[in-house]
């Protein structure tokens, strides 16, 4: 039976490294757990894990302190998470399943991204076979993925799995783990020295390009992304990302015709659906914006198909439809949404309106008063107050 490590590298996680730790307990034979000068209890809380807690002086190079890690790994697989990361324990079957296979060089992994509305689910190649020709490379966003390219000219028996279940919940997006600017700052520094090296690298282009839309460097960042596009090396992966990010760009500077045309490049991608969920969104956006209710219904419900759980799309495909007229339909989606996010006022506030259109004001009140309540549990006053006012200047509000 193939052994599996985990392999990480942590600096001051004490917070959040137990809860990742748990995740794997079980699952994997080992833990390597690097650490790159934590000033807290991380080390002592991976020690009380059983883990192997090697330490290496922080570079500013990803990819040479996860490298640094890998020399310690003494199983057949490697696993890599960071701290705010959670193993899916659910999907361990089908872990065990693919590290089986005399043939799988690499597994990509579907990682959920908490707190991301736009884009919930990304690839990552973070399960691989201990290969002395497997390494990361970049020295931030660091990946196998150039090394893997490099093997598989020599080694042509390898195969590439992607595991279709969501493996890896990461917190990253979370309101609390936001990045800070100067977080922001450093990976722009360090990216661009690689680009520099590396001119046109696709991968690059599209993080960068991102990065320099998110940080308000708009021209820099739609020159980037159509840089990275005009490369020949990229796959369908980083193609996506590119027409995705350049639709976001585009959608902000109010060329949609344009937009649309990037997210349906981006939607012909041959990837895993659940990876094209916001450009499917953000395509309903633009449509939406423009006025076409029924293309725009179609992207959201697209949505919903790949995820029954996507919440954005909910809410978007209710506000469409009661856009439309179709308010039945648009409660019974604000309904659903509810049933999966009990908490969400906006929702609770919109089907009251819905309600009351349809002319159920018994139901629309207490949609109403629902959503007042939670506005002011959720320390949201003005929008509790305001959403009161209204309805008393209406002569709605029943107290």
């Amino acid at each position: 039976m193939a052994k599996l490590s985990l392999c990480m590298i942590v600096k001051n996680e004490e917070a959040i490294l137990s809860k990742c730790l748990e995740s794997v307990q079980g699952i994997v034979d080992e833990m390597v757990v690097m650490d790159t000068g934590s000033k807290d209890k991380t080390v002592e809380i991976a020690k009380q894990f059983g883990a192997v807690v090697p330490t290496f002086a922080w570079t500013n190079d990803f990819a040479e302190v996860r490298n640094e890690a890998l020399k310690y790994v003494t199983g057949d697989w490697v696993l890599v998470l960071d701290a705010d990361e959670v193993l899916n324990k659910k999907v361990a079957p089908q872990i065990k399943e693919a590290i089986a296979q005399d043939e799988n060089l690499v597994v990509n992994l579907i990682r959920h991204e908490i707190g991301s509305s736009q884009s919930p689910y990304s690839l990552v190649s973070r399960l691989f076979r201990k290969h002395p020709e497997v390494n990361f490379s970049r020295p931030y966003h660091a990946i196998i993925d150039d090394s893997v390219a490099n093997l598989l000219k020599k080694e042509t028996h390898w195969k590439i799995v992607d595991l279709p279940a969501i493996t890896v919940f990461h917190y990253g997006y979370t309101p609390g783990a936001i990045a800070s600017l100067n977080k922001y700052e450093r990976a722009q520094k360090v990216m661009e020295g690689f680009l520099k090296e590396n001119p046109n690298d696709p991968y690059t282009c599209s993080k960068l390009g991102a990065l320099y839309a998110q940080i308000g460097k708009e021209k820099q960042g739609m020159k980037l992304l159509k840089q990275g596009l005009k490369s020949n090396k990229a796959d369908s992966h980083v193609i996506y990302e590119l027409h995705y990010h350049l639709g976001n760009l585009l959608t902000k500077q109010q060329e949609q015709e344009k937009a649309i045309k990037h997210y349906q490049k981006a939607i012909e991608q041959p990837i895993m659906g659940p990876l094209k969920l916001g450009s499917y969104n953000n395509l309903g956006v633009v449509l939406q914006s423009m006025g076409d209710l029924k293309s725009a219904a179609q992207a959201y419900e697209t949505t919903l198909k790949i995820d029954p759980s996507f919440i954005t799309g909910y809410y978007n495909f209710a506000m469409t439809l009661s856009g439309m007229g179709r308010l039945a339909d648009a409660a019974a989606i604000y309904e659903k949404l509810i049933s999966l996010s009990p908490n969400y006022a906006a929702a609770y506030q919109n089907l009251a309106v819905v309600l009351f259109k349809l002319k159920k004001l018994p139901e629309s009140n207490e949609a109403f008063k629902k959503a007042v309540s939670l506005y002011e549990s959720q320390n949201n006053q003005v929008a509790a107050d305001n959403l009161r006012n209204g309805l008393k200047e209406l002569g709605i509000w029943e107290e």
